[in-house]
């Protein structure tokens, strides 16, 4: 990894990312390595300190994404044919699903595509332009919509601060048991695509 610091520290493999960032974060990877982001000049000792700190955390969460990996391991994979009919289905369903919450929250769009990706569930362009995952077919409707509510929130804040979860929140009060759903059933639904 191009500009990444590799370390060993008690058989747990990190990479340190240095970039013009104020604060230290730390991430589990797919390949379940941690990923840490500190500020380009961060001293070693502090990011050592910080990892010693975070030690809890990480191996809990090192812990329930080995789980996640296990039960996507378990699922079924999705055929050509499968995917194509869930893509069908999200163009009937999702355009009229952003029309609704659009009118209710007084934002504008641009264009709606439908995608079949493996990592990402929806995204918004800052032109206005929006990108949905088939998968989303997959999933109960509420969870739906609670993409599509935050990714037509992105129209009004176009990052993750507490004035988005705010504008999310306006809309769907119960938007946590989404982001809870998805941590529990992404992963599986994700490895559904396959290799496709």
């Amino acid at each position: 990894m191009s500009g990444n610091e590799q370390n060993r520290d008690n058989e747990i493999k990190y990479y340190i990312k240095r970039s013009r960032r104020k604060t230290i974060s730390v991430e589990i990877e797919p390949d379940l390595s941690v990923l840490i982001r500190a500020p380009l000049h961060m001293p070693d000792r502090d990011i050592r300190k910080f990892l010693e700190i975070s030690q809890g955390w990480i191996i809990k969460h090192r812990a329930e994404a080995a789980r996640r990996m296990q039960k996507a391991g378990e699922v079924q994979l999705l055929s050509m044919e499968e995917i194509r009919q869930l893509a069908n289905e999200a163009v009937k369903d999702i355009p009229e699903r952003v029309r609704h919450y659009a009118t209710i929250m007084g934002v504008t769009y641009g264009r709606i595509t439908i995608r079949n990706q493996k990592s990402r569930w929806g995204s918004c362009s800052s032109k206005g332009n929006l990108n949905f995952n088939c998968l989303l077919m997959l999933a109960p409707p509420e969870h739906r919509d609670y993409v599509i509510v935050h990714e037509l929130c992105h129209r009004k804040e176009m990052n993750h601060s507490k004035r988005f979860w705010a504008e999310v929140e306006k809309v769907l009060p119960d938007y946590k048991k989404s982001i809870e759903w998805f941590k529990e059933n992404g992963e599986s639904l994700m490895a559904r695509m396959g290799s496709l």
